[in-house]
């Protein structure tokens, strides 16, 4: 958690005034660190949980909302429509993030930043280190997922990814535009061309 953390203040610690949205709070990891660099450069940030998670700190540049994440019409009292980071890392199910993403996305300033925790399964698979099938499944669904969203919307966002531990999406704000919906993307991959390929290269030589 330490390092995936210090990858993000990294990317953002250089912005003044820092504005934050927080979905997921659990234990206040990020939010502790987050509050450390508000306070260095004059920032603040924005929390959301389902559980009720206002005690994990206290702040002056702090705003925790006892909420669901996709309660738009209560949460969107409570931020501004210029944020600079957005950290997704609630409910990890590739439906929720889409809607969620898709709505605060609006909010995000040009330039601003967007990152979506647990997008890696590679930790999760069998014989790995944390081998868990239902994470397995579930993050590379979410990873699919946001594959879909980018397919539609290249001009508008950039989009990286970051593979230690569970990993990250970064998305970067290219335009101030409403984004595509997202499409299945059609893969070749069960064609009968690439099926016949595999077949080939099997085929053992005389």
């Amino acid at each position: 958690m330490k390092n995936k953390l210090d990858y993000i203040i990294k990317k953002i610690k250089h912005i003044d005034k820092i504005q934050i949205l927080e979905l997921g709070v659990q234990y206040g990891f990020s939010t502790k660190k987050f509050i450390e660099l508000c306070n260095s450069n004059n920032g603040f940030i924005t929390s959301v949980d389902i559980k009720d998670c206002s005690d994990v700190i206290k702040s002056d540049r702090w705003k925790f909302i006892h909420s669901s994440d996709d309660n738009f019409e209560k949460v969107d009292k409570f931020i501004t429509t210029d944020l600079d980071f957005i950290l997704i890392d609630s409910l990890h199910e590739p439906n929720h993030v889409e809607k969620v993403f898709y709505h605060y996305y609006n909010f995000l300033k040009k330039g601003g930043i967007c990152i979506i925790d647990d997008i890696s399964w590679l930790p999760y698979s069998k014989n790995q280190w944390r081998d868990r099938e239902f994470s397995e499944c579930i993050n590379r669904s979410t990873f699919k997922k946001i594959l879909e969203i980018f397919n539609q919307n290249q001009k508008k966002f950039d989009l990286e990814f970051y593979f230690k531990d569970s990993g990250y999406a970064i998305i970067t704000k290219n335009e101030d535009s409403s984004l595509n919906k997202s499409k299945e993307i059609k893969s070749r991959e069960f064609g009968i061309k690439n099926l016949l390929r595999k077949i080939y290269k099997r085929k053992p030589k005389n």
